[in-house]
């Protein structure tokens, strides 16, 4: 069974920085793209940072470019995000994503 476990959202101020992480389980994680999406309140569902498989090219929304960056430890079978110069409108529930399943999401609020 696939398993996504997403941690490390939290409520943090404008132009602070968070990790996220993702723990895999029940594939072979290295073989898999993985990517981070995230929901605002009243929103849908926004692809926020994509990471492959075999090469580790990465893809970003416009919105995180610069910002945000999706490392990967393959042995680690972990999936981070780190932010940084969040912005208010970063205000989402984070959920990563691959190998045909999403997990739960972990919650991001950037206020002052």
């Amino acid at each position: 069974e696939v398993q996504l476990q997403a941690s490390g959202g939290g409520l943090v101020q404008p132009g602070g920085s968070l990790r996220l992480s993702c723990a895999a389980s029940g594939f072979t994680f290295s073989e898999f793209a993985m990517t981070w999406v995230r929901r605002a309140p009243g929103k849908g569902f926004e692809l926020v940072a994509l990471i492959n498989s075999d090469d580790g090219s990465k893809r970003y929304a416009d919105s995180v470019k610069g910002r945000f960056t999706i490392p990967r430890d393959n042995a680690k079978n972990t999936l981070y995000l780190q932010m940084n110069g969040l912005k208010p409108e970063d205000t989402a529930v984070y959920y990563c994503a691959g190998a045909g399943a999403r997990g739960q999401g972990t919650q991001v609020t950037v206020s002052s």
